[in-house]
């Protein structure tokens, strides 16, 4: 059977499992094998997936994702997201609308701590959004706010998206993409920031004023046992003190510790958080384990070769290339979740970018930011449903708020695509490239 056909009959079925609301994860497994039925026997079929199944959560690197799942739960039940608000309006009491970008700030120190932008959205959201209903804020804007800057926790580290890319991208230092995602995650809230102040500037939402000096004393003293894991954990993976792996085995304690300190976690909620955890990893750790059978028949049926030489038919210029990737990518993140997009398109357009002269680390800084905005967009957007969830409005309602974000963020992705030294910069001044 024709390449061309293996693929249509790939993802064919795979959209339509998607559109019948199949699961991902089975879903990939079945449009899997119906494509390899076409050159393999049955005997093989079972064989080599239950095979590449196995090996594909067979990596040490990928137990950090369930011990950073755990840490970022103990965070969102353990206090520590109204300490960052309250943090974070230190630095934004002087704009207009300083809950909005207190939201934004607090996402983003929240987000580098969890490594998720569903609990950043959940924990931030939660806390600023009944503050901000008191004092008259449109709904659909704290909701946009809120949307728009909680993926910033996938760019800044520590973040699991990363480990998922190590893994599927051939070993790809870890320490080394953590560096390269400070800036584009950083550039990525400003984004958000400078849209939210032009928006209340032209509303005239209320200023918050700056707290008393010893306010604002007590505030940073509360906040500086949260924001130390940043050092400890990035810091510590960095300078080789210890793994990725090992730490998030270091945050889940300093998480657990610090929640026992704030009495804000006891044994039955503990209990609770490790099912929650598990429940979640099971599904994330299912999905690469699908995803990897799925890139084992794509690989032995040379659908990655055949789409790179399509890709390269249509256009010799690298930016235009680049552009259509982007365009790719976004369309994917709009209607898969980033552990399997990860998992399955990174084979396909990694070769090519490599190939055009981006190294692999700026490629996978592209790649997840590409999901980022994919997480706060219809119709598998998890960001978009749990920021419309907490502030209980219609996606419709938001929608036309959340586009001005989306078009800022989206020029800034073409930012770290077209400038190396946005994502490059750090590493290679840390020594890592």
């Amino acid at each position: 059977m024709s390449i061309g056909l293996t693929t249509a009959i790939l993802f064919t079925v795979f959209g339509i499992l998607l559109f019948l609301g199949c699961p991902i994860s089975v879903g990939i497994v079945i449009s899997a094998i119906t494509a390899a039925v076409s050159s393999l026997s049955w005997d093989q079929i079972t064989f080599i997936t239950m095979q590449k199944m196995n090996s594909g959560v067979e990596s040490f690197s990928l137990l950090a994702i369930p011990l950073f799942i755990l840490a970022g739960n103990i965070m969102n039940n353990g206090g520590i997201a109204r300490r960052l608000v309250n943090f974070a309006k230190l630095f934004v009491g002087w704009c207009p609308g300083s809950l909005a970008q207190a939201n934004i700030l607090g996402n983003m120190l929240f987000g580098a701590l969890s490594g998720s932008s569903v609990a950043a959205a959940s924990a931030m959201g939660g806390c600023i959004y009944p503050i901000q209903k008191e004092e008259g804020y449109e709904p659909a804007f704290a909701t946009a706010v809120n949307i728009a800057s909680a993926p910033t926790g996938l760019l800044i580290p520590p973040t699991s998206a990363f480990i998922v890319y190590s893994t599927v991208a051939g070993g790809v230092s870890i320490s080394t993409l953590f560096m390269a995602g400070y800036v584009p995650g950083i550039l990525m809230g400003l984004g958000s920031m400078i849209v939210a102040y032009i928006y209340a500037k032209k509303h005239k939402y209320p200023v918050s004023g700056r707290p008393s000096p010893k306010e604002a004393l007590r505030v940073t003293i509360e906040a500086i046992p949260s924001l130390l894991l940043i050092i400890i954990v990035s810091g510590g993976i960095v300078s080789g003190i210890f793994t990725a792996t090992e730490g998030a085995g270091v945050s889940v304690l300093y998480c657990l510790i610090l929640s026992l300190c704030y009495k804000s976690i006891d044994f039955k909620s503990f209990k609770n958080l490790l099912v929650s955890s598990a429940c979640t990893s099971g599904i994330i750790l299912f999905l690469i384990s699908a995803s990897s059978a799925m890139s084992f028949v794509m690989a032995y049926s040379g659908i990655p070769a055949a789409i790179s030489e399509a890709i390269m038919n249509i256009s010799t210029n690298k930016y235009v290339i680049f552009l259509m990737m982007n365009l790719i990518l976004m369309v994917i993140g709009m209607f898969m979740d980033i552990t399997p997009a990860i998992l399955i398109f990174t084979p396909i357009f990694l070769p090519i970018a490599e190939s055009l002269g981006m190294s692999s680390i700026q490629f996978g800084v592209m790649l997840i930011f590409n999901m980022c905005l994919g997480n706060m967009t219809p119709p598998v957007g998890s960001v978009l449903f749990v920021g419309c969830g907490i502030s209980k409005i219609s996606i419709e309602s938001v929608a036309k708020t959340l586009l001005p974000y989306f078009v800022v963020l989206f020029m800034l992705l073409l930012a770290v695509t077209y400038i190396p030294a946005l994502s490059l910069g750090i590493p290679t001044l840390m020594g890592l490239i």
